[in-house]
């Protein structure tokens, strides 16, 4: 879409299904936001504060307005036919949206997926109008854990709209460089759209400094035998899953691009740039094969190391109960030992006048010399079984 065309767009024609809401922007009738401050877009817009979180236009690489509603940016754009809109929205309303695909001719999918959300990287080319979906991560360290935010970035001739949903990336960041660098902001919208790509993939950078040391912690902790690093591991080894989402499908996205420089005559300092943030983003997307790798090494020396301390419980359980025994043999055997004289003792100790001993005169010295055959006889069998 030319600038000349954008200056005098006709209305639309064309209805679809999910267009639900007119094209009068949805910002037309609230009251005029306060002035954005420097760091607007750093943080999600509260569920009650418009969405428009900032939007600009600008001309020759500088800013030149910065209207407060999308009906006064719409409004604006179309008295500057050189001027170029960048528009940031965090957690858009369904009418904002559709406001913008009216104004802006954006394709149908390509809304839909912004509204929805929870999409998986990728760049798609609709007419005029290129379409990119970027997964942006941040490393927290208090719970040490790592967390993702999705953007949505419209690009077209003479427009940006970026569409967050999440706390990263810091677009505020990436304005301000934008405005302090006239040069590279006059290059139009591509410019922003580098800009952007290149502060997702540099977000990167404390993600992967931030994981390498938690491996580190981890293979500390593993040789030292806490049992909770497993659950460490394997909470980590998922947040990995979904840094590959992230990094691995910019690396062919970026390879896209590239292979259309000469096609759309891209700017060659502008393609240089591109490259050098393909470099990084293969560089990472390689750190980060490496880190799933390196994780599920741990995980397996983990296991390793677990069933090793089971065995050698086990062992040491199987030989205090061989040592039990041993013990229970023993006493066992005295027991049995001491049993057969106080057998006899019992019998010869009952006062009936019927037994046939008691007037036996050799009966004690039998008695005595019964106990000491049984007990002798009793210890050597105990004693040829090992039980003594």
């Amino acid at each position: 879409m030319t600038p000349e065309r954008r200056a005098h767009r006709p209305q639309q024609t064309r209805k679809h299904s999910w267009r639900r809401a007119s094209s009068q922007p949805a910002t037309a009738d609230r009251p005029p936001a306060d002035a954005p401050q420097p760091h607007a877009e750093q943080t999600p817009a509260p569920a009650s504060a418009p969405s428009v979180v900032q939007a600009a236009l600008y001309r020759d690489g500088v800013r030149v307005s910065s209207p407060t509603s999308l009906a006064a940016t719409f409004r604006e754009l179309r008295a500057q036919p050189d001027g170029m809109a960048w528009i940031g929205l965090a957690r858009p309303t369904e009418a904002e949206l559709l406001s913008l695909a009216a104004e802006f001719d954006l394709h149908e999918l390509a809304v839909e997926d912004a509204m929805e959300a929870h999409q998986r990287p990728k760049l798609e080319r609709y007419g005029e109008t290129l379409f990119v979906v970027l997964r942006a991560a941040r490393y927290l360290d208090a719970p040490e854990e790592v967390d993702f935010g999705e953007l949505h970035v419209f690009v077209g001739a003479d427009f940006v709209i970026t569409v967050r949903h999440g706390a990263a990336p810091d677009l505020s960041a990436v304005r301000r460089r934008m405005e302090e660098d006239p040069e590279l902001l006059r290059l139009g919208p591509e410019a922003v759209l580098y800009a952007i790509l290149d502060a997702v993939v540099d977000g990167y950078a404390p993600v992967v400094s931030g994981v390498q040391n938690d491996i580190d912690e981890i293979e500390t902790e593993v040789f030292s035998g806490d049992p909770e690093v497993s659950r460490r591991i394997y909470e980590l080894s998922r947040e990995m899953v979904e840094f590959q989402r992230a990094t691995r499908p910019l690396v062919s996205m970026l390879h896209g691009l590239m292979a259309g420089f000469a096609k759309y005559r891209t700017d060659e300092e502008l393609q240089r740039y591109l490259r050098d943030v393909a470099d990084h983003v293969t560089h990472t997307s390689e750190r980060v094969d490496g880190f799933r790798q390196a994780l599920t090494d741990i995980l397996t020396v983990n296991a390793t190391l677990v069933t090793q301390q089971q065995n050698a419980e086990m062992r040491a359980l199987a030989e205090a109960g061989f040592e039990q025994n041993e013990e229970i043999k023993k006493i066992s055997s005295w027991a049995a030992i001491l049993f057969a004289p106080t057998l006899v003792g019992t019998i010869y100790g009952m006062n009936f006048e019927t037994m046939p001993e008691l007037k036996w005169a050799a009966g004690y010295p039998f008695a005595i010399l019964l106990m000491a055959v049984v007990c002798v006889s009793l210890y050597f069998i105990f004693k040829r079984r090992d039980w003594l």
